[in-house]
């Protein structure tokens, strides 16, 4: 533990317009905000490398991408990334003119990070043995997004703030 009792910050190397938390929470907010896109930029990779290869990859004489339960996972998710860009957007657009709140934030980062890691298994699952194999990605983006659930506040941690936000009540006080 760092304590330090007495410091004496002189003020040319304050953070302008900042009090209390206010300046580290901001930077954190603005991380989990890029989190929300990237998240849904790994899982549009995810998408594209699992159709292309269904669509490349024949098993008696059609493409697996012929069969209902590829396609399925395919409109699920499409479904959840253009969902989470539009909210991505819309919360871009309020950041813009200063209308957001953390809540939001958290919200967008909770949803996409969760999601982006539901595609990326289910396109590990329609590439079959070929999922785990680096050759394809889909792993690589697999693992990354497991870290991206976690830093910036856990799926659980931004589940909370929300709860907060929708009953006024924090869950995690003294």
């Amino acid at each position: 533990m760092i304590l330090m009792d007495d410091l004496h910050v002189p003020e040319a190397n304050l953070l302008p317009n900042v009090e209390g938390f206010r300046g580290p929470f901001g930077c954190l907010n603005n991380a989990r905000y890029g989190i929300a896109w990237g998240a849904m930029g790994a899982a549009e990779a995810c998408l594209q490398i699992a159709r292309q290869y269904t669509l490349d990859r024949k098993q008696f004489k059609r493409p697996l991408a012929a069969n209902q339960l590829i396609q399925k996972k395919f409109a699920d998710a499409q479904t959840d990334i253009a969902l989470g860009l539009q909210a991505c957007l819309q919360v871009g657009r309020l950041k813009d003119r200063k209308l957001h709140t953390p809540e939001m934030i958290s919200l967008i980062k909770r949803n996409n990070s969760g999601k982006a890691l539901d595609i990326a298994r289910n396109m590990r699952d329609v590439l079959g043995g070929n999922g785990i194999s680096d050759e394809y990605h889909v792993i690589r983006h697999s693992m990354n997004l497991e870290a991206v659930n976690t830093y910036e506040g856990t799926h659980d941690i931004h589940a909370l703030i929300l709860g907060r936000a929708i009953t006024g009540i924090p869950a995690f006080a003294n």
